[in-house]
């Protein structure tokens, strides 16, 4: 058995996919769009260039997604994708990354758990939880 996360995106998740590859380290490992269906005839052409299907890893983690009609999608609630980084440092780079544009919930800082630790949600409607771990002799 194996479990993944399949996000929806509101017409921007080709665009997501591409960003979190550059910046992330993420690898696409495919995008389908509408368009490319057996039979292109069937799909509205506002549809054709939408994602039908993409999977990017991150790390060891692969991440499913697709777009969906702008009536239904809302950001993402109440889930959030955790990434664990290396160090602080990381943790600052991609914090300002992801937060650009988007809405942040807990800025950057230390906690008794986390040297670095925040939450946000980025321009493209995805919750993140990012976290630089203290080690656990150094936790109160």
């Amino acid at each position: 058995m194996r479990l993944n996360t399949y996000l929806n995106y509101g017409g921007n998740c080709a665009k997501a996919f591409k960003f979190y590859e550059e910046h992330l380290g993420g690898k696409i490992g495919m995008i389908m769009k509408h368009g490319d269906m057996p039979d292109p005839s069937k799909v509205m052409p506002e549809w054709k260039d939408a994602v039908l299907h993409a999977t990017i890893t991150i790390g060891e983690t692969v991440i499913m997604a697709s777009d969906v009609p702008p009536d239904r999608w809302k950001p993402m609630r109440s889930a959030y994708l955790a990434l664990h980084l290396a160090s602080d440092a990381d943790a600052q780079r991609l914090f300002a990354l992801l937060a650009d544009g988007g809405d942040v919930f807990m800025p950057l800082q230390e906690t008794f758990f986390a040297s670095r630790f925040a939450q946000l949600r980025d321009k493209f409607g995805t919750s993140w939880m990012l976290l630089h771990e203290k080690p656990m002799g150094t936790r109160p």
